[in-house]
This record gives structure tokens, C-alpha cells and sequence, in this order.
């Protein structure tokens, strides 16, 4: 038997990078997904790429900094699956780079409204009906930048801080009603979120220096971490926080 056989997830950001691992990797092991991105036609290439699995995988068009696409991702998981056992909170938006001083109010309130609010908004939507049923996982995808301050990141690593904190405040809740919350904190892994830290040869080289594993992570290292928190494997364990970054924060 697979281990998500019979279970349906929903995976936000989940067209590209660690959201379509994620989601590939769940369908691998049976579970049917709804992902989920803000264009049509990402969303669209996507489901077509993760089609023949054991698992369904269907896709919306959704941004998730807004109330109503999120009540519609909810509700469209409900009618093609009937329930939701797994939320994967993983869209995350990077769009202030530089000194703190710099950023606008603009800026604050677009990366807590798609990187805190969508989560705090969905599980809202999703953990009632998981806690009357006693049985749920919610993963929330945070970044290694919310353990210790990425140089001149402070919104994304507030931000990736709080996701922190808020999985820690849902999992002593939920717990005691059998449904678990985790992270993962991710180190450097080839996405386009992050682009700018591995494009450059130069830089990428450099980075690998400071981590016991050389290699540049890759989504599927984190898609395999995604399937063992979600899956009853992971029945004891909540509240956590799974650092998968090449060992980088050892400050090897």
C-alpha cells in the first residue's frame, strides 16, 4: 500500500519548485492534489505534467493573498475529493530585497498578506472540518531565513519567522483533536524564488562553501520530507520544524 493511498491534499504554489515536487510526489504515493497558482496556464501545464500517477492531481487558478480565491480552493477540493486530509502551505512571495530601511508599507503588507495571511486564511477554511473528523496534517513550508536573518531579507525572514511560530501555536491546539502540524525550513534550493543566490556560478560556489553537503539542493530532496510529515509515518510528531539545508545553519 502507498503511504498517502486514499488521502486527498491541497498544495499551494504547487505548479512549480518545491510546491510541484511536493505535489508529484504526493500523487506518487497515491493521494489525489489540488495545486494551485495564480495563472491559468502554469496551473494548466502543470496538471498536464502530473498526469498517469497513482494519485489524481487536479489544479485551480487561485491567489492565495485573497479571501474569496481561497475559499474557492477549499471548496473545489471538497467537490473533487470530497475531503481534505492534507494542506500544504508553500506559496511564498520574495519581493523585497535589500536594506531594511528601504522597504515601504506596500512591500510589508504584500509579503505578510501572501506569506502569513494565505496560511492563517486557509487553515482557517480547512483545520474545522479535519478536527471534527480527528485525523489531519497541515505543513506549512517555511525557510531556514526564519531561523536565523538572511542579509538584507528582513520582510522574508520575518515573515518565514512567524510561519514558525504559527505552526507551533496551531500543532499544541490541534493536537490533542489528531491533526498535526509541521515545517520544513529549506536551505538553498534551485527554484526561481531563489534564482539570484544560485544562478551565478560564482555565487553558488561560493554558498556551497559554507555547507557540509556541496550540492545545491533540489525540490524533490524536499518533496520526499513533505510525503514522511504528511504520511502516518510521522504520527508522533508535531510542532516541528525540519531543517533540510545541506547542513548550512552549522555554521560549519
Amino acid at each position: 500500500m502507498k503511504r498517502l493511498e486514499g488521502k486527498s491534499a491541497i498544495v499551494t504554489g504547487g505548479t512549480r519548485g518545491i510546491g510541484e515536487a511536493i505535489a508529484r510526489a504526493f500523487a506518487l504515493e497515491g493521494a489525489d492534489v489540488l495545486i494551485c497558482s495564480r495563472k491559468q496556464e502554469g496551473v494548466d501545464g502543470a496538471v498536464a505534467g502530473l498526469q498517469g500517477l497513482p494519485g489524481r492531481v487536479a489544479g485551480l487558478a487561485c491567489h492565495v493573498g485573497r479571501e474569496s480565491d481561497c475559499e474557492k480552493l477549499r471548496d473545489t477540493a471538497l467537490r473533487e475529493f470530497g475531503k481534505i486530509d492534507i494542506l500544504v502551505n508553500n506559496a511564498a512571495t520574495n519581493i523585497a530585497q535589500g536594506p531594511c530601511l528601504g522597504f515601504d508599507d506596500g512591500q510589508f503588507d504584500k509579503m505578510v498578506e501572501v506569506n502569513l495571511k494565505s496560511v492563517f486564511r486557509l487553515v482557517r477554511l480547512v483545520a474545522p472540518a479535519m478536527l471534527e473528523r480527528g485525523s489531519g496534517a497541515i505543513l506549512n513550508i517555511a525557510s531556514i531565513a526564519g531561523l536565523r536573518p538572511q542579509f538584507e531579507s528582513l520582510l522574508y525572514s520575518m515573515t518565514k519567522a512567524a510561519l514558525i511560530m504559527m505552526t507551533q501555536s496551531y500543532a499544541i491546539e490541534f493536537g490533542p483533536r489528531g491533526v498535526r502540524v509541521n515545517a520544513i525550513a529549506p536551505g538553498l534550493i534551485k527554484t526561481t524564488l531563489s534564482e539570484f543566490f544560485w544562478k551565478d556560478p560564482a555565487r553558488a560556489e561560493k554558498l556551497m562553501t559554507l555547507q557540509p553537503i556541496k550540492h545545491l539542493g533540489q525540490p524533490e530532496e524536499i518533496a520526499r520530507i513533505a510525503v514522511t510529515l504528511a504520511s502516518d509515518e510521522s504520527s508522533y510528531l508535531t510542532g516541528q520544524t525540519i531543517i533540510v539545508d545541506g547542513g548550512r545553519l552549522l555554521g560549519w
